[in-house]
């Protein structure tokens, strides 16, 4: 008896050490971040802007690029780092800028950061997915209401991701 009480402890023991090494999480799919790249590319397009928009996904790694045809090159960098200041913060990049004006010029040393309105969190169920950033509009609340439209374009996607 002694020995199935110890037997089940290890037991017990080891599958609560299991639970907390590993994590489940969600991430974003590549037919998602194109879908939201594409949406936020072409309703800056219609406005009349050449952008670009990056999406990144939750450890602000490159997913998705889209250039409009005649947007500078420089507006790819602008929008992922836009989009790597939300995975930072949580937030838009326009209210981390708000938030963190006390340190904002220490942030702007950080190379693929950059506190300019135009990038917004990608979230499903509360979760945060990964960032869209929108470069080339001139002036980044344009850039951040293309972002905006390429979220919701997917709205009931991500409303709904399981």
């Amino acid at each position: 008896m002694r020995h199935t009480g110890l037997i089940a402890a290890i037991l017990v023991y080891s599958q609560s050490a299991l639970a907390v090494d590993t994590v489940s999480t969600r991430l974003m799919t590549l037919p998602l971040a194109t879908d939201i790249a594409r949406a936020a590319v072409e309703a800056c397009t219609r406005a009349g802007y050449q952008v670009s928009a990056v999406v990144v996904d939750r450890s602000a790694v490159l997913q998705v690029a889209m250039r409009s045809v005649y947007a500078s090159r420089f507006t790819l960098e602008l929008a992922e780092r836009k989009a790597n200041a939300v995975v930072l913060s949580g937030v838009s990049s326009a209210e981390f800028r708000v938030n963190r004006g006390d340190i904002r010029d220490e942030l702007h040393t950080l190379n693929e950061v950059l506190l300019l309105d135009g990038g917004l969190p990608v979230r499903a169920a509360g979760t945060l997915l990964g960032a869209i950033g929108v470069s080339g509009a001139p002036g980044g609340d344009k850039d951040e209401t293309c972002a905006q439209a390429g979220l919701d374009a997917v709205e009931e996607r991500l409303e709904f991701a399981d």
